[in-house]
């Protein structure tokens, strides 16, 4: 499926191939602080097969548990996560794309939760908390 998306303020676009069945839930604690959430929702791009369009994100690499360098990639304006890559690999990279960022969207359902052991508890609580359309 070819996707495409762009930062909060526009300054960051991009398109790219990817796998609607392979978006996934990540709970992991890294995942957590870096999104500001409980979790955070990805679908990994085909090997090569992302591209920038516009503008030039900001990147932070951090460690991951397993010891691998990950590239986190977000606008500098705006601070809208666009992606994480491999920081060590040569050659076609896969890319896990922000689904947030993604003019689809409402297209990828997750099909598979990750790090599971880190997820918060409430998440399953979700439908019994109060729902309101919008802020009032």
């Amino acid at each position: 499926m070819k996707i495409d998306g762009k930062c909060h303020c526009g300054q960051i676009a991009f398109e790219a191939e990817a796998d609607p069945a392979e978006a996934r839930i990540c709970h992991c604690t890294d995942c957590q602080v870096l999104s500001g959430s409980a979790f955070r929702t990805v679908i990994p791009t085909a090997a090569g097969g992302f591209t920038l369009t516009g503008g030039e994100p900001k990147v932070y690499v951090k460690i991951a548990e397993s010891g691998r360098r990950r590239a986190q990639a977000f606008c500098p304006d705006c601070g809208t996560h666009i992606y994480a890559a491999s920081a060590d690999e040569d050659g076609p990279k896969v890319y896990g794309v922000r689904v947030g960022t993604l003019r689809q969207r409402d297209e990828i359902v997750p099909r598979r939760q990750m790090w599971c052991r880190s997820a918060q508890p409430w998440l399953g609580e979700l439908d019994s908390i109060r729902k309101v359309e919008k802020q009032g």
